[in-house]
């Protein structure tokens, strides 16, 4: 069975969903000509203003977060492109000339209706196929290029300016998850008459504080501020804005945050996105990480007999329901497989400390008391070798978080 990973977003037909999002490695032509190279569908570039040339950066810009060791995020006090409007022109002509078929998305900031639409207008004269609107910056708010909260009214008006100056060409409104109501904010961009959302932004975060210092990160010559979170972290956050996206408006959702593997995309897209933005995995692995993206998401597809992404996109939508609509009356309890069971006691701390003492360490493994169980999942989540599931107390039928 052959897989067609081509979609439409916003009327313009993408090879496959996979975009490179804004980042250092959209800003430089040579970086967006590897990238297209390489495979990717499509880049949306590094914001650009028309007062970039004054922005004054800061080194250090990226700080990286992690858990145990483990990598979980990016904190970038990085502001716009460090390059002129002139030269994003130079490059999106550039890129359409060489690369005809891939999507060039400029994304684009501002503070007046008058540098809306002239911003609008160049870059739609210099052959872009989408135009991103970037509204609200998570850190620099001093530097007042836009609204310095994204709520509806705000939104909505700048999305008609854009609109207005874009014609026909699609315009899409990047959203943030810290607005006030990120629902009504889709809902205002679909009255504007704007074509697709982009979901999520960075989110307003502080990495840490050095305790031998004691000046948080990043350190700028002995002074910090606050900067934008990206990364694995964003997943659970992101996925639950391009559910609710998907299920409240008509839009096509671009889903960006925490995207790193192709079962992350598979997710995605069965939550209601069309096209998928990644920045963090990219800087992390690479541009060639495409070449495990495509491949996973071609043979998953081909597993559960998707032709195609339209048989996707959306597909775990009906399964989300409000808390009220739950089935109640359905007993769980905890079933311990020994045979993947390392013995580290992680379930029994778990049990006795939130659950109700249903679990306790036997020669050496946990054994659960099952009229003690109440299947509240605690130990299972708790579990890193996932050696518990849940199962009916008759043992017949599991069921999983």
């Amino acid at each position: 069975m052959t897989v067609d990973l081509s979609v439409v977003y916003c009327g313009i037909k993408h090879e496959s969903p996979f975009i490179l999002a804004p980042s250092p490695a959209t800003d430089h032509l040579h970086l967006l000509i590897q990238g297209f190279e390489a495979g990717w569908a499509g880049a949306v570039l590094k914001t650009v203003a028309v007062d970039s040339r004054i922005v004054s950066r800061v080194f250090p810009m990226v700080t990286r977060i992690e858990q145990e060791n483990a990598f979980i995020g990016l904190q970038n006090i990085d502001l716009v492109s460090e390059h002129s409007v002139e030269i994003v022109e130079q490059n999106v002509r550039a890129l359409k000339k060489r690369f005809p078929n891939k999507v060039v998305v400029p994304s684009i900031m501002a503070f007046t209706k008058e540098d809306w639409q002239s911003l609008t207008k160049r870059f739609v004269q210099a052959g872009a196929d989408i135009i991103e609107c970037s509204i609200w910056h998570p850190h620099g708010t001093e530097w007042t290029l836009c609204t310095k909260v994204q709520e509806p009214v705000g939104t909505e008006q700048i999305a008609s300016w854009v609109k207005e100056a874009a014609g026909d060409v699609p315009v899409v409104i990047k959203l943030s998850a810290l607005d006030s109501d990120i629902m009504a904010t889709a809902e205002a961009v679909e009255r504007s008459g704007a074509n697709g959302v982009s979901a999520i932004n960075t989110i307003k975060s502080i990495t840490g504080v050095d305790l031998d210092t004691l000046i948080p990160y990043p350190n700028i010559a002995g002074l910090s501020t606050y900067g934008g979170l990206s990364g694995p972290a964003l997943k659970p956050i992101s996925l639950r804005c391009t559910a609710e996206i998907a299920q409240r408006v008509k839009l096509d959702i671009a889903s960006s945050g925490g995207i790193a593997t192709w079962k992350d995309c598979a997710e995605f897209l069965l939550l209601g996105a069309s096209t998928l933005q990644l920045c963090t995995s990219v800087l992390r692995f690479g541009l060639g990480i495409i070449d495990e993206l495509k491949p996973g998401l071609e043979g998953w597809m081909k597993e559960k007999g998707f032709q195609s992404l339209t048989d996707v996109i959306g597909k775990s939508l009906p399964y989300l329901v409000d808390h009220s609509r739950l089935p109640r009356g359905i007993q769980v309890v905890s079933h311990i497989q020994k045979e993947d069971c390392n013995g580290c006691g992680a379930c029994c701390i778990a049990c006795e400390s939130g659950g109700h003492g249903a679990i306790s360490l036997v020669d050496g493994l946990p054994q659960v008391e099952v009229n003690k169980c109440i299947g509240c999942g605690i130990c299972r989540s708790m579990c890193l070798s996932k050696a518990i599931t849940l199962i009916r107390p008759n043992g017949k039928q599991s069921t999983s978080l």
